[in-house]
């Protein structure tokens, strides 16, 4: 129990009028209103104390671990506390303690941009492959061979959800999954539920920054999900299969008041951006986080050798078995946050971090048949089908065996024993077949010559078998559908894999063009649908008429062009046609895109199959836009406005510190309308940064490297230069 001394004498006050209150000295008695006899100008100087009460046992509890007082003392002042705000509803702050029961229903989860990009970490299971991991950081970082260093900053890697937090003058105002890095879901109101997300930073060791955006992991304890799955079990309803799918499930939940009932963690791990507050290294930044209420992982070290990185990786591998939470490797970070700069990242994980993981978790069981799988690029996919066997708490009763070479290599037969494993404890492969000495073996596993989905003759492309009919084979068109109204293509809510297989199995979609055609009392007559839900789909296909260049060419599946390189086409070339005609020496000018890429991306649109299946779907869209900037139309602007211009086009930029007219997503947007490409660090490769208030390293490295600095200003005066209309 917190001693009177430990409190503010508000606090004292509070807290001792609550157990005061008649029966409140047993838990179990029933409540009774301590605020129906205070006035508001009593209860308006009482409820911040109070609250401020609170949060500091919440800190006590999820961050130090030390709670100080019991869980009823704990209750009887949240029911203080909730009783004076319905008493006087207009003391109730969103950041209060007791905000935390859900909002109303939503009916969508917007798309949110990132303070900063959320990279994904490069990843490996050999020592041998982290040994050269810290010798390339140390040559990067100019450390001579003969001295120590440079420090890590070791933690466990969580198997949960990656999550951003954002706050302004110490409030939660967004949360925000990671989705592809650059944008993700808004899950606020959902995030605010979880009690160890401190609604308002903890200020009483330091100030709170203006703006702090936090990455870390939203996550379910092993023994918080066996209870969850025993009281769904009692309940009647479906148990998850694991506890990281019943986290995303969730924090995606559009009624909140759903996620509030689930046993949600939270644990912060780094710092995306943060303004007014710079640190040198990144255990002071994680130091800062626990100081504002922030709960950081357990079991953080530093360490400078790679000896100390193996012997750490090697304590959670032995006690991995026995923690409360699920893990799938350690994460080695470089703790000098200058040396982060100077490494910089790639596209897709920083060069100064490494995920290095834990050997997959396997058992034996025996094959029972293998089957065929066709994606949705044409892939044939051979799939054991297995006697269902729990791996790593988790049943298998499917593992690919990947293609046609893997398959020959490994000499997987029908019936064979084999042991199998779950990659990255996530996917189900077949590691190898079980000898057994008095077993005859069935004869080697053939893959098909025929597409056995459209009987189209199969082609063999490296270890891969290919069907090459990919507009008219229903088994593509299926995950065609799927990949087309996904969140980074066109967005299509409602249609799913269960739709897609629904939509062509029962003749109503055969290729991407019919989707446009679909009405809703056609889809009502579908297993599973209502007017309702018909409705609604049919009205999300029909509003994805129109859609931006960059999301409808993803959707197309064209080869080697993911999210990033659709984006980039569509900036460069502006219009579908323009990428549809284009050379590879056109193609071959936009920056990621080389000779293997330009090659596969014009084969695909010259295909006359191809050609066709795309001038349909294109006919029944009505505008395909282009991200412009302000005061520019969707295709592009008479004034210029978002074309390519010198000062921009083709030149590497970076934003550091804090901008006041526009937030550092918009100019990053802005610069890369009229042609730029902003990066996050800065090197000899970089060509201008724009330093607002508080730059720091980045400033100093720009400097150190004679690279053009400019202010806000001067940006700005660019921009209008260029065209844009920042009033517009």
């Amino acid at each position: 129990m917190v001693s009177g001394d430990e409190m503010t004498s508000e606090a004292r006050a509070v807290s001792n009028g609550v157990v005061s209150s008649p029966g409140e000295t047993d838990p179990d008695a029933s409540w009774v209103d301590p605020a129906a006899d205070l006035t508001l100008e009593e209860a308006r100087r009482q409820v911040e104390p109070l609250r401020d009460e609170i949060r500091r046992h919440d800190y006590l509890y999820y961050v130090e671990g030390e709670p100080a007082i019991s869980d009823e003392a704990y209750d009887t002042l949240f029911r203080r506390l909730k009783a004076m705000e319905e008493a006087y509803p207009e003391l109730l702050t969103p950041d209060s303690p007791t905000q935390r029961v859900g909002a109303e229903p939503r009916t969508d989860l917007p798309t949110i941009e990132h303070t900063a990009p959320m990279l994904s970490l490069d990843s490996t299971k050999e020592p041998a492959d982290v040994e050269r991991f810290v010798d390339r950081v140390r040559r990067g970082l100019g450390v001579e061979p003969e001295n120590p260093g440079p420090t890590w900053i070791l933690e466990p890697k969580l198997d949960g959800v990656s999550i951003e937090l954002v706050y302004e003058e110490g409030v939660l105002t967004r949360a925000v999954t990671r989705g592809n890095g650059r944008q993700g879901e808004g899950v606020t109101e959902n995030v605010r539920t979880i009690p160890s997300v401190p609604l308002r930073l903890r200020e009483e060791d330091r100030p709170a920054p203006p703006l702090l955006a936090v990455r870390g992991e939203v996550l379910m304890t092993l023994s918080a999900f066996d209870a969850l799955n025993e009281r769904l079990m009692e309940e009647g309803s479906t148990p998850f299969a694991n506890p990281r799918n019943a986290t995303s499930g969730a924090l995606r939940q559009l009624d909140s008041s759903i996620t509030a009932r689930r046993p949600l963690d939270f644990l912060a791990f780094d710092i995306l951006t943060i303004e007014g507050v710079r640190f040198d290294r990144d255990m002071e930044g994680l130091e800062a986080l626990k100081s504002w209420g922030l709960p950081v992982p357990d079991r953080l070290e530093t360490g400078s050798s790679l000896d100390d990185i193996l012997a750490y990786h090697a304590g959670f591998v032995r006690d991995r078995d026995t923690l409360d939470y699920e893990i799938d490797g350690v994460v080695v970070k470089l703790d000098d946050l200058e040396g982060r700069d100077l490494l910089g990242s790639t596209s897709h994980h920083p060069r100064w971090a490494l995920a290095f993981k834990f050997e997959p978790r396997k058992e034996v069981t025996r094959i029972e048949r293998i089957a065929i799988q066709v994606g949705r690029t044409g892939v044939l996919t051979p799939v054991a089908l297995l006697r269902p066997v729990e791996v790593g708490g988790v049943t298998v009763s499917r593992a690919t065996l990947h293609n046609r070479e893997e398959l020959e290599r490994k000499d997987v037969r029908e019936g064979d024993l084999v042991r199998v494993q779950r990659a990255g404890d996530v996917i189900p492969q077949v590691v190898e077949v079980v000898p057994e000495e008095a077993r005859k073996r069935a004869e080697p596993y053939r893959m098909p010559e025929i597409c056995p989905n459209c009987g189209t003759p199969v082609e063999l492309q490296g270890p891969f078998t290919r069907c090459p009919n990919r507009f008219g084979c229903a088994a593509q068109l299926k995950g065609r559908l799927v990949h087309f109204a996904s969140r980074n293509a066109l967005d299509i809510e409602g249609l799913g894999k269960e739709t897609a297989q629904l939509l062509v199995e029962q003749g109503l979609v055969e290729d991407l063009a019919d989707l446009f055609h679909l009405e809703a009392e056609a889809l009502a007559e579908l297993p599973g649908f209502a007017e309702k839900s018909a409705g609604n789909l049919a009205g999300a296909i029909e509003a994805r008429r129109t859609t931006e260049l960059r999301r409808f060419l993803f959707g197309l599946g064209v080869p080697e062009v993911g999210v990033t390189v659709a984006r980039d086409l569509a900036l460069h070339f502006r219009t579908l046609e323009a990428i549809r005609t284009a050379s590879r020496e056109e193609l071959e000018e936009v920056s990621g895109i080389g000779p293997k890429m330009s090659e596969l991306i014009t084969t695909f649109f010259q295909d006359p199959n191809h050609a066709r299946a795309i001038d349909r779907v294109a006919a029944e869209m009505v505008e395909l836009t282009v991200p412009g900037v302000p005061g520019e139309g969707a295709g592009g602007g008479a004034d210029g406005a978002g074309d390519a211009h010198p000062a921009f086009a083709g030149r590497t930029w970076v934003f550091t510190g804090g901008l006041e007219r526009l937030t550092r997503s918009e100019a990053k947007r802005l610069a890369e309308g009229l042609g730029a490409k902003v990066t996050g660090s800065v090197s000899g490769s970089t060509d201008v940064v724009v330093a607002g208030e508080g730059a720091g390293s980045k400033l100093a490295r720009a400097r150190e490297l004679g690279v053009e600095v400019m202010d806000e200003e001067a940006f700005v005066a660019l921009l209008e230069e260029a065209g844009v209309d920042l009033a517009g």
